[in-house]
């Protein structure tokens, strides 16, 4: 290794001293080229977070490394001439008593300090009050990229308290057709027919403000704790049909109907345990209203509601879990909010998540979810009766189910794959449309496989939901969710995800679910398990038309499983499987190339088949819509 010379050592002063003249970060109010002398012992304030460099310091240790490095190199073999014969080595006895090479640590530090005109050097750091408010960084509160207390950049209080705001606003513009049934007063004189006009107009204005105060440096290790509650304000919500009695069950209140509401969507308080590994593996608990979504897609439960939660990691966070019990609240009929009525419902969830499960890059689940419903007798804001569902025996009744849950999400080498299966059973001790308790054994399937290529990702997927084969047995054989939000075949762009059909006071499938469940209401309702179930096949392609711009297509064929129940239920014979075709065209468009700008739309028509013609109408629906979310 070659030493370091004395003319490198000033080569190496000169350097540090250019760097520093050079680099300048931002206008600081000392003059970056004057000179001054640093004495070798000379120390930053105490009241700075960091220690300036002392260069008399650095060069003294430069200086020992040489000495070091000429000490431990080899020093070259003597020459063998015949004149000269080889030197004789020491004996083993004597070997050991020559002085051994000193190592670099064991140098002296008697090293002769550097001369004082050789010690001039600018200021390379400026002391600050702490590592988080640095000189030169302008700081706007309206602008979020630029230093923002309000975004959490820096702390309010001491060194790791810190203040998070986010405010949300979401607008959605509406238009859709359902089939809308003629009521005994109509909305125009002389209209007959059993349906009426199919056109309906829906805006809503949803703004959340979320606040949010977290002490840990969250970046490394998981916050110590945090408190966060998040209002929101539905102003407002309007809806437009023409006919009587779908915007409330009193007919004089028109056509149309508009309302206003606030909630809180969030209010809860996180408390870090235990950290269980020097990788910050940890427990945690959450209590409050909360979010949560039992899985990948959304096809059980996700909702924000009142409860508690213990999670965390292990296994250098391959393995996460999650155990939680709600006591589920009542929610508004119109705005979808929370209210702080309780609701007489019990909701426990454990599930359990393995990252790079056999393959790298694959996440399988396993879960565990019960529910218990006591139900009782509920009319919603529109004095609908939602509780018991106006079907058949309509009386009040207990529901208890257990869900058990595989589910996965991931890739395994270039193929995508999401997968779900859920197997339901419990009683229902009164079902309304079997009139009688049955005992409730349902099963779930989905399949999701995609691939990638360069800009497009064609998919195919599959759904499944089971049947109740004899709907006035003591067996419920169909399918039913709790919350459910399902991102799949199309998602919120599908008319038939994303559409509330109506069928006799039930809806023939809630808004936001796929499965045809004969049920009051998804937010107020109960679980049905005596209903047609589906399947669901879907062929896809998400195209990545410019950075901004991500579009999707879908074609959906829908069929009914079993018919039995709708059949017992309208007292009408002999309907028909095929539900029909649903095609949709969506976008999800980002202006900004980040989220704080989002406009998602999309257009779609479900094409009726025979057994949607029988049981409701043999016209084509169509619905289009354009959500605006603004973001701080």
């Amino acid at each position: 290794m070659p030493s370091i010379t004395k003319t490198g050592l000033k080569a190496a002063l000169v350097s540090i001293c250019a760097l520093s003249l050079v680099y300048d970060p931002a206008p600081i109010e000392h003059n970056p080229f004057k000179m001054k002398p640093v004495a070798a012992e000379e120390r930053s304030p105490d009241n700075t977070s960091f220690t300036t460099p002392n260069i008399t310091q650095l060069a003294q240790d430069l200086l020992r490394r040489r000495d070091a490095e000429t000490i431990q190199e080899e020093t070259p073999p003597e020459e063998v001439t015949p004149e000269q014969p080889p030197k004789e080595q020491p004996a083993p006895e004597e070997a050991q008593k020559l002085p051994k090479r000193r190592e670099a640590e064991e140098l002296p530090e008697t090293v002769p300090p550097l001369k004082e005109e050789e010690a001039f050097i600018p200021d390379l750091f400026i002391p600050t009050p702490d590592r988080w408010r640095l000189p030169g960084y302008k700081r706007n509160v309206i602008n979020p990229y630029r230093q923002n207390v309000l975004k959490g950049d820096y702390p309010i209080f001491g060194q790791d308290i810190f203040f998070i705001f986010t405010g949300i606003s979401d607008t959605l513009f509406e238009y859709r057709q359902l089939p809308t049934p003629v009521g005994v007063s109509t909305a125009r004189s002389g209209e007959v027919g059993f349906f009426g006009k199919e056109n309906q107009l829906f805006i809503r204005e949803n703004i959340f403000l979320r606040f949010e105060l977290v002490k840990g440096d969250t970046a490394f290790k998981p916050p110590d704790w945090a408190i966060v509650a998040t209002p929101a304000f539905n102003v407002p919500s309007y809806l437009k049909v023409r006919e009587r009695g779908i915007v409330n069950a009193d007919v004089t209140e028109g056509t149309s109907r508009t309302t206003f509401d606030f909630a809180m969507q969030e209010l809860f308080a996180e408390y870090h345990l235990h950290n269980i590994s020097h990788r910050y593996d940890f427990i945690s608990t959450k209590v409050g209203i909360q979010p949560f979504n039992s899985d990948f897609r959304g096809f059980i439960f996700i909702d924000s509601n009142l409860g508690a939660r213990l999670f965390g990691d292990f296994d250098n966070n391959r393995w996460q879990y999650n155990m939680l019990f709600f006591e589920m609240l009542e929610k508004d009929t119109n705005s979808e909010f929370i209210t702080f009525n309780l609701r007489d419902q019990e909701v426990v969830i454990a599930n359990l998540y393995r990252q790079d499960f056999i393959w790298l890059g694959y996440t399988t689940q396993f879960s565990i979810i019960y529910n218990h419903d006591n139900g009782g007798i509920e009319f919603d804001n529109n004095d609908f009766l939602v509780r018991p569902d106006p079907v058949g025996d309509a009386k009040p009744h207990t529901i208890d189910v257990v869900y058990l849950g595989w589910t996965s999400d991931g890739h395994i080498g270039p193929l995508n794959i999401n997968h779900a299966l859920y197997l339901a059973f419990g009683r229902d001790d009164r079902n309304p449309l079997a009139g009688r308790e049955v005992n409730i054994f349902g099963q779930m399937a989905a399949l999701e496989l995609s691939m990638d290529f360069d800009w497009m990702r064609p998919k195919v997927s599959f759904f499944y939901s089971s049947g109740d084969g004899d709907a006035t047995d003591g067996y419920a054989g169909g399918f039913d969710t709790i919350l459910d939000r399902p991102n799949f075949v199309g998602g919120g762009f599908s008319f038939w995800n994303r559409q509330r059909i109506p069928l006799l006071g039930v809806g023939l499938v809630q808004r936001e679910s796929l499965i045809p469940n004969l049920r009051s209401s998804k937010i107020e309702g109960q679980v049905n398990f005596v209903n047609p179930g589906i399947f669901i096949a879907n062929a896809g392609l998400d195209v990545q038309t410019t950075p901004k711009l991500k579009t999707f297509l879908n074609a959906n064929y829908l069929r009914f499983n079993d018919t039995e129940p709708l059949e017992v239920f309208l007292q009408q014979p002999d309907i028909g499987n095929n539900i029909g075709f649903d095609l949709s065209l969506g976008f999800f468009y980002r202006p900004l190339l980040n989220n704080n700008i989002i406009i998602t739309g999309g257009v779609a028509a479900l094409i009726p088949g025979d057994g949607f013609k029988d049981i409701l109408t043999s016209s084509v629906l169509f619905q289009g819509f354009v959500d605006l979310i603004l973001t701080y």
